[in-house]
């Protein structure tokens, strides 16, 4: 083995585009050659242990193979490490030696996204797992009034959840969002600001992709973010029309769905790009799908790139405000010591510590980082046969929290912030937005 393959490379990770229209990639042959060529790769270094449960399903397969190599494990087995990864893309960007550049050419979740696409192109989804990817259709009925009151009252009652944990898949233990008719849609008003203020990074005004969580489940976080970003003097106006960003789709491999909601949304922000908007959005998944991942799958589509360009993390654009001298930090409240999850999607996006920039910016405030997985991640947390695992994998978290003096926890994903939640048992804390927080601390 040379060198450069015992050490892995020291050059930045390089992402390649995912040729899914051509080539090779639905071919199956091709497929299993590929997963046992990095399976064993991953086998001999191992360093991506720790980040989810893929890694040791991969390891205990093979270690409990009558050869304990890549070679004794079955070739059905392979999809068993498929399905525990949910491509948060973490072992590519903090982990995995051998990516690209290095001649190995190891990209472990594209290869996971490429096997779920070819799990859904052979018809082997769930019902369930259609169902919970399609996140308008379910909000858009489970949004209407009393079917919102019904849903959310049934969601917490013992019975009918043991209920679907049997009959539907989904566990009877796992948080499940709530719903508002009450949308931030419904509850947004235009507000024209006149001292919008353009900077070398930025132009102060911002269309706004509620994303279909933010409308319909997290209207309240939304509504903060809002205040927010008008507080500082930024103007805010709601994308006209939005469908879902096409993360669920992608992580469930129907990656022809993924494209009809790109062609869907990118017509409506490559307009509002040309009209002279920055864009961003409050959940970092969303955020990461138009900075990184319909980018890597429609890489010559022009308008995507235009988008790419636009589409800024919240926090994100508020440093960028704050280093041009155009950001408010006349603060009226403390914050005290407050512990911050850092989601999976927003490591991957290579920015930094955004979030934990802007509110250390609040005087009497102490951040205490927490760059760990809170296992969430989509609809992996809710399924009945991975929720224990997820909240296996989320124990670091809540440990740490645990075993803080806090006056309060956040994470940027709210689905990550009640996924804790979930496990910290009687603790008094409760998870909040970073939105939220900052709010309190402009006393708005």
């Amino acid at each position: 083995m040379s060198e450069s393959r015992r050490e892995g490379s020291l050059e930045a990770p390089t992402r390649h585009p995912i040729n899914w229209k051509s080539g090779d990639f639905y071919d199956e042959d091709s497929l299993f050659a590929e997963l046992e060529r990095v399976y064993d790769i991953c086998h001999g270094c191992r360093r991506c242990v720790s980040l989810c449960h893929a890694f040791p399903s991969l390891f205990d397969l093979i270690d409990e193979s009558e050869t304990m190599e890549v070679d004794g494990v079955k070739k059905e087995d392979y999809w068993q490490v498929v399905e525990h990864c949910y491509l948060c893309d973490l072992c590519y960007m903090t982990k995995c030696p051998y990516v690209p550049p290095h001649e190995w050419n190891v990209d472990f979740p594209h290869l996971m996204l490429r096997a779920k696409a070819q799990r859904f192109k052979d018809g082997k989804v769930s019902t369930r797992d259609k169902l919970l990817t399609s996140t308008d259709f379910v909000g858009s009925i489970a949004g209407i009034p009393v079917v919102a009151q019904t849903v959310n009252t049934a969601n917490n009652i013992k019975s009918i959840r043991k209920v679907m944990d049997k009959v539907i898949g989904i566990h009877a233990d796992a948080e499940l969002p709530k719903f508002h008719s009450n949308s931030l849609r419904k509850r947004f008003t235009e507000s024209n600001n006149e001292t919008v203020e353009a900077t070398a990074d930025t132009k102060g005004k911002v269309a706004l992709f509620v994303t279909c969580y933010g409308n319909k489940n997290e209207p309240d976080v939304v509504e903060d973010m809002v205040a927010i970003l008008r507080h500082n003097n930024i103007q805010v106006k709601l994308v006209e029309q939005e469908k879902c960003c096409g993360m669920p789709k992608m992580e469930l491999g129907d990656l022809e769905s993924v494209e009809k909601l790109k062609d869907f949304n990118i017509a409506q922000l490559e307009k509002l790009v040309d009209e002279g908007w920055d864009i961003t959005a409050p959940i970092p998944s969303c955020v990461l799908m138009f900075k990184q991942e319909i980018p890597l799958l429609f890489p010559n589509d022009e308008a995507v790139k235009k988008v790419q360009a636009a589409f800024f993390d919240p926090f994100e654009y508020l440093i960028l405000r704050n280093k041009e001298g155009k950001l408010n930090t006349d603060f009226k409240n403390k914050l005290g010591k407050v512990a911050y999850h850092v989601p999976c999607h927003q490591r991957v996006q290579n920015i930094g510590l955004k979030t934990k920039d802007v509110l250390s910016l609040v005087p009497d405030t102490e951040i205490t980082v927490i760059e760990r997985c809170s296992g969430h991640d989509g609809t992996y947390a809710v399924k009945s046969e991975y929720h224990e695992i997820s909240m296996k994998i989320c124990r670091p978290v809540t440990n740490k929290i645990k075993g803080a003096d806090l006056d309060h926890y956040i994470s940027d994903c709210p689905m990550a912030g009640h996924q804790i939640a979930n496990g910290l048992d009687e603790t008094n804390l409760f998870a909040e937005s970073p939105f939220t927080l900052l709010k309190q601390a402009y006393g708005i």
